[in-house]
């Protein structure tokens, strides 16, 4: 693969298509299985809350991938991504009910760099509030 933006058509400022993306609980599950985080505040609603957790919140690098996502779509390649990294300011509640929590990303072009890289920055949200700060990517372009 390889990137399919090309960096002369970019300017800072360019906005990426926003996503959402939905966690359940049962997503959380899943996440535990294939990363091997089984730490109870991700999966147990009284141990989560015992902690002085609202309930049970989503795995931060689960939450840091879906955000990631906005950038890899829109450049079309993983590979395009040479750097990557965020503070993780606030947790995302995954209530057990029908709807589970949200995760809503969007992302624009903070700077041109040298050798048709560019620094992509992003906000995610959940229930109105900043989940990850200082999320900035640094992809190439073709």
């Amino acid at each position: 693969m390889a990137a399919q933006i090309q960096y002369v058509d970019v300017e800072v400022g360019t906005e990426l298509p926003a996503a959402s993306f939905p966690v359940t609980r049962a997503t959380l599950v899943q996440y535990a299985g294939a990363s091997g985080d089984f730490n109870p505040i991700h999966w147990n609603e009284k141990f989560a809350k015992e902690v002085g957790l609202p309930d049970v919140i989503a795995h931060g690098m689960f939450t840091m991938a879906e955000a990631i996502r906005v950038v890899t779509d829109w450049v079309g390649d993983p590979g395009a991504v040479v750097e990557y990294g965020v503070r993780f300011t606030r947790p995302v509640v995954v209530p057990n009910d029908d709807q589970g929590g949200l995760i809503e990303v969007t992302a624009k072009v903070a700077a041109k760099l040298d050798d048709n890289r560019v620094r992509v920055d992003l906000t995610a949200m959940s229930a109105g509030q900043k989940v990850l700060g200082m999320s900035r990517a640094v992809v190439e372009l073709a």
